[in-house]
């Protein structure tokens, strides 16, 4: 049974995308053990809570910097014994400490289609503001494994919809979390804990 810590920063509505497949008998293999906020306001606290699913906070203002909260983050993550890290609107970059730590066992969702829109700014809304500033007619959200470049780890599962002429990046945004983003994320979490997935260089491999 692998162990599932979930990272968070806000509302958590990717969160509630995998409590709501836990709840369907997704993850067989998996168990959602900690929720884990940057923030001790984020909503997604109150989801985890509702679901019975224990919270901690690792709040961002209480260190120096990024490198000293992805330490004592790393510290909590192997004091619970977690398997598999899902960072869910999780709003800082980590920094090696928890990465080599986790070599292809922290996995990300990023509403876009990773190459394009993707790296240091490329979070939230500012990401389909890109999109539509240049004039893409798909895009979508990437599943990835998280490594020491800002979205550059290898590729688990990408998912496309189109860019309607009419699309705000609100729109867009909405668009790409339901069609993408809420299905994508439960089911790498689901490969990953049947263990299927396995990575060659820069490539991921799906078993049967």
């Amino acid at each position: 049974m692998v162990k599932i810590a979930v990272l968070v920063s806000g509302g958590g509505t990717n969160l509630q995308a995998l409590i709501d497949a836990e709840a369907a008998g997704m993850f067989p293999n998996g168990k959602l053990a900690a929720v884990v906020s940057s923030s001790p306001t984020a909503y997604a606290l109150e989801r985890a809570k509702k679901a019975g699913i224990p919270t901690y906070v690792v709040n961002r203002k209480e260190y120096a910097s990024n490198q000293e909260m992805t330490a004592a983050l790393a510290l909590q993550l192997k004091d619970l014994g977690i398997g598999l890290i899902v960072l869910a609107g999780f709003m800082y970059v980590l920094t090696p400490e928890l990465v080599d730590a986790y070599p292809n066992a922290i996995i990300n969702i990023h509403p876009a289609l990773i190459p394009s829109f993707c790296g240091e700014g490329c979070y939230g809304l500012h990401v389909h503001e890109k999109a539509l500033a240049y004039g893409v007619k798909v895009s979508g959200a990437t599943v990835h494994f998280v490594s020491a470049v800002c979205d550059g780890g290898p590729i688990i599962l990408q998912k496309a919809v189109d860019v309607l002429p009419e699309d705000t990046p609100e729109t867009l945004q909405r668009r790409i979390m339901e069609e993408c983003e809420w299905k994508l994320l439960p089911k790498a979490v689901q490969l990953f804990c049947d263990g299927k997935l396995s990575v060659e260089g820069r490539i991921v491999r799906i078993a049967d």
